[in-house]
């Protein structure tokens, strides 16, 4: 036998391969929530410049085989060219793809998808728990559900669709059906329920089963409200629906539905349970086999049947599970000055405890849990009125067996430290860990540098969105609130965009979102699901997620068809705002939020920032209209888009006629106002926005590079800065560690964003605000900024069909990378300074292009996918800055952050309370010199000043190369 070698075609098939194929939205479960499933393929070619030419996809669907073919380049979210999958019919598809190389890959691994939708109305009917006889049932009373049924011979299929109201938790024949928690998360209940679809197959044998049901009232019967006047606002109680359908090798069906003939019981371990307040279980009413037939009964009551059936309908979630993700061990074990036992687990997180434990029957275990201390205890009062409490009652019969093992259901807390007390012996910390929970998303961004304070600031803000995306995305995961709010997202969506695959969990959330404004005619409510009842009109910044998220899923997805069902919901806030815009065409007048928790508000008054609210409702109108008219122009609604844009433009001269002065200053002179004009594109002349973006960093140095803004302008600042070219000034506010900064928290041990940016104050003492939060995530959007400028990755085209390469390396950095897995594949830039050069690399993806702006200046040029790099040179040092005195600009002395320290510490050597008030009160003037500033200090200290300079200014000029 001779041997041949391999053909071009055939190497290049073997180069080139499908390394990922799913379905919208969700990848851990082949049910699909759709009859027609968009599809997505990522191909791995080793080849450069390639680009997918076509595909071809092959359905096998029982016994016969079809195939369609898909021209073009598109990858991602492929419409479905099939006949619709039926309800619970199972298929599988496969992919090959064609590429300008000529070649054409194999075959994918098929991808199975089971139609997870209930055809037609559900037969189960709504059951919850028995009323206690003779005594008032508490709100949100937990409790468990059991049915028995039998199964045939020749089960081919069995299926189970649940939903509640409240949450829930399957368990057939004594196991957990699957590992999901909290089921079915929390949904704008009165329109729109979820339901997962499991199949449980494997859990059923021939003759009798038993399904069992955990349920509890979860946010459904929460109280929702601050300042002592919290209510229920959805219902009293939970219950639950559900079907299990049964398919048998002949054909036949069965459906075993929840209704009349179910058992209850409220008598069980868990005693208590609540989203605010923790979770009580004493092991000792636990009973043995009540999941698994032949279970005795006769002592539990009938099932609670609701009589009128008022649910919205269930449809499958798009949302990937809430899902045990990681273990935390204790770091310390720490006795406070109390005498209690409190665990730090190094890091605030969200999740709870999972407890192994060795007593007698009857003692009761109490675990409380809080995110930082005060005063060496535990810190409570920013919880407000949430317990964050959890309790364990051992049932005392695992002596010997390693201990009892327990871990709350249907709760969950943020927290780094937790109190234990009561509990029996010596207590050994492994013997207690902390379970991280949220949505099982995919994580697709990372993002490193060379200063540590920065890595640890992003790693704070991937932390803050993992504790609040859990269900929907939250605002804080801890107290007495862990609500929807509107505003947090509309500003953090870009960041969570590149940080998690999080399109299908902020897709479920915006149907909610326009669910709950068709109840409003059209107003976004400032939390969604909207439960507070508060502020009816129109918000600015926070109802304009309406537009704002469905448009950052379209860039960062390419995700048109969301584009298009969020359509009508982003047309109707802009119609809604075109009903408060007044005849200027300007949004006033209204009480807003507006740059919410600028550091310059009070404790008490959060509100109260240096831009006017007028500022930001204007901008935010002229935004939402020309976001209106550009998603009008991607879906090819002509007449909206002339329309929105002639409104946009109107509101644009009338912002810039009202708050604009000719030489360029805002009537508001703060620097998220310049900001609002810069970045929304309000201001488009080049000289314009030039004298905008002096200003705006002119009031960045004024301010000692302290962070001055709150939600609205944080976002913006270090944009609005880069675009004007004070890219340095950028800098010098995300490397501050003084108060308030991004750094500050993280001097401070944070290990999460905060939600105010001195939530702690210098002197260590928790702010007073009565709103303090150490998990919220607003303040991290600084790190999509990191990603896309200090890194040098983003979008050029929706979807990351075109990449832009532009990293804009920061003085103070030797090196950054940053990385992401689009929908189309691993994409990486990564720079480094060797010498006085910066030297680049970057991957781009197969399928894409990417421009590329490298940190030279040179013009931009075009590149095709593969692995690229390149050598420039870095930029220039700046000048020698000689020798400072007390003769020296305060402005001089502001940008020079060694004779800023030299003078700082000066004083502080001997009045550290006047250091901290020049640090911290001092404007930095270009026309005062630091002498005049100085005008109550007394001589001897300047004295030191002078000399603390002069001595700067020796050693500078000892290390310049003529005196070196």
């Amino acid at each position: 036998m001779t041997s041949t070698s391999l053909t071009p075609q055939s190497a290049i098939r073997q180069q080139t391969a499908v390394s990922r194929f799913s379905a919208e939205y969700r990848t851990d479960t082949p049910f699909v929530a759709e009859p027609r499933p968009r599809l997505s393929w990522v191909a791995a070619a080793e080849s450069t410049d390639w680009l997918q030419t076509g595909a071809e996809l092959r359905l096998t669907r029982g016994r016969t085989v079809e195939s369609a073919g898909h021209a073009g380049p598109e990858s991602a979210l492929v419409e479905w060219p099939f006949e619709a999958i039926a309800a619970g019919e199972q298929v599988a598809v496969e992919v090959r793809v064609s590429g300008n190389d000529g070649g054409t890959t194999d075959w994918s691994a098929p991808l199975t998808l089971v139609g997870g939708f209930v055809d037609g109305p559900w037969q189960a009917e709504a059951i919850g728990l028995p009323a206690r006889a003779g005594e008032e049932t508490p709100l949100g009373q937990p409790g468990q559900l059991r049915h028995e049924f039998t199964v045939g011979e020749g089960l081919a299929k069995a299926t189970l669709f649940a939903t509640a109201h409240g949450v829930y938790q399957a368990e057939i024949n004594g196991t957990e059906v699957d590992d999901q928690i909290l089921k079915p998360g929390w949904t704008a209940y009165g329109d729109r329920l979820n339901h997962e679809t499991t199949d449980v197959t494997a859990l059923l044998a021939p003759g009798a089963n038993a399904i069992g049901i955990w349920l509890a009232g979860g946010w459904f019967t929460e109280k929702y409200g601050f300042h002592g006047f919290a209510k229920p606002f959805y219902g009293e109680q939970p219950a639950l629906k559900a079907e299990l359908h049964l398919e048998y090798s002949d054909g036949t069906r069965e459906t075993v539905a929840s209704g009349p003939a179910w058992r209850a019981s409220t008598g069980g371990p868990l005693v208590s349970s609540g989203i605010y307040a923790g979770e009580a279980f004493d092991a000792r009413r636990a009973e043995a086999g009540w999941s698994e037939p032949a279970f005795d009964d006769a002592h539990w009551l009938p099932a609670a049947v609701e009589v009128k059936d008022t649910w919205a309908e269930a449809t499958p979630a798009i949302a990937p599970p809430v899902r045990r993700i990681e273990e935390v061990p204790v770091k310390e074990v720490l006795t406070t000055p109390a005498g209690a036992t409190v665990l730090d687990f190094g890091q605030n997180l969200v999740g709870r405890l999972r407890i192994r434990v060795t007593g007698e029957a009857g003692h009761t275990v109490t675990l409380r849990h809080a995110e930082v201390l005060e005063d060496g205890e535990l810190s409570i009062r920013p919880l407000r009125q949430a317990a964050a409490t959890d309790s364990y009652t051992l049932a005392g019969n695992a002596a010997g067996t390693g201990g009892e093992e327990w871990e709350p259901r249907f709760t969950f807390h943020g927290f780094r430290y937790a109190q234990v007390d009561n509990w029996p012996g010596a207590l050994d910390p492994a013997a207690i860990t902390a379970v991280v929970i949220h949505n099982d998303m995919r994580r697709t961004g990372w993002f490193e540098c060379s200063d540590p304070l920065l890595n640890r600031l992003h790693e704070n803000a991937l932390w803050g969105m993992r504790g609040n995306f859990l269900a929907l995305p939250t605002d804080c995961p801890q107290r007495d609130e862990r609500l929807g709010w509107t505003g947090d997202i509309q500003v953090f969506s870009p960041t969570a965009s590149y940080l998690y695959d999080s399109l299908g969990f902020l897709g479920s959330w915006l149907r909610d979102l326009a669910l709950e404004q068709g109840r409003r005619d059209g107003v976004v409510p400032i939390i969604v699901p909207s439960v507070l009842g508060m502020l009816t009109s129109p918000v600015a910044a926070w109802g304009d997620a309406a537009t704002v998220v469905p448009w950052v899923l379209f860039e960062r997805f390419g995700d048109t068809g969301l584009l298009r069902r969020q359509y009508s919901s982003m047309r109707d806030w802009a119609d809604a705002l075109l009903k408060v815009r007044d005849s200027s065409g300007l949004w006033q007048g209204q009480m807003q939020l507006g740059d919410w928790l600028d550091p310059a508000a009070p404790p008490d008054k959060p509100g109260a920032a240096r831009t006017h609210g007028d500022i930001v409702a204007s901008a935010y109108l002229f935004k939402s209209l020309d976001l209106v008219a550009q998603a009008a122009a991607v879906l090819g609604h002509g007449a909206d888009q002339g329309k929105y844009a002639a409104l946009a433009e109107e509101t644009r001269l009338a912002f810039l006629a009202e708050y604009v002065t000719p030489a360029g200053r805002m009537v508001s002179d703060a620097q998220t106002a310049y900001s609002l004009a810069l970045m929304f594109g309000i201001s488009t002349d080049p000289s314009q926005r030039q004298a905008l973006g002096d200003r705006l960093a002119e009031l960045a140095r004024l301010g000692g590079y302290r962070i001055a803004t709150g939600f609205v302008g944080t976002p913006l600042i270090a944009d609005a800065l880069t675009a004007t070219g004070h890219l340095d000034a950028a800098e010098r506010l995300l490397t501050q560690t003084e108060c308030p900064s991004w750094l500050y928290p993280v001097t401070q041990g944070a290990t999460t964003i905060w939600e105010r940016w001195d939530s702690i104050l210098e002197d260590g003492s928790v702010n007073p605000g009565e709103m303090t939060s150490f998990n919220h995530y607003a303040l991290g959007a600084i790190a999509d900024w990191m990603h896309r400028t200090v890194a040098g990755l983003a979008p050029a085209a929706p979807g990351y069909r075109k990449l832009s390469i532009a990293p804009r390396p920061l003085a103070s950095l030797e090196y950054a990378a940053t990385s992401h897995e689009t929908p189309y594949g691993l994409a990486r830039v990564a720079w480094k300074r060797v010498g006085d050069r910066i030297l680049v690399d970057a991957t781009v993806p197969p399928g894409t292009t990417a421009v590329v702006s490298l940190p030279d200046g040179a013009p931009a040029f075009d590149v095709g996918s593969g692995q690229h790099g390149w050598d420039v040179p870095a930029a220039a040092p700046a000048a020698g800055r000689g020798t400072p005195s007390l003769d020296t600009p305060l402005a001089d002395i502001m940008d020079d952050p060694d004779a800023y320290a030299a003078a700082w510490q000066a004083i502080d050597a001997q009045d550290p309370a006047a250091a901290a008030a020049f640090r911290k009160d001092t404007v930095w003037y270009r026309q005062t010199t630091l002498d005049e500033s100085l005008l109550f200090t007394p001589p001897a200290v300047k004295e030191d000043i002078a000399s603390a300079l002069a001595a700067l200014g020796d050693r500078r000029s000892a290390s310049t190369p003529e005196n070196s």
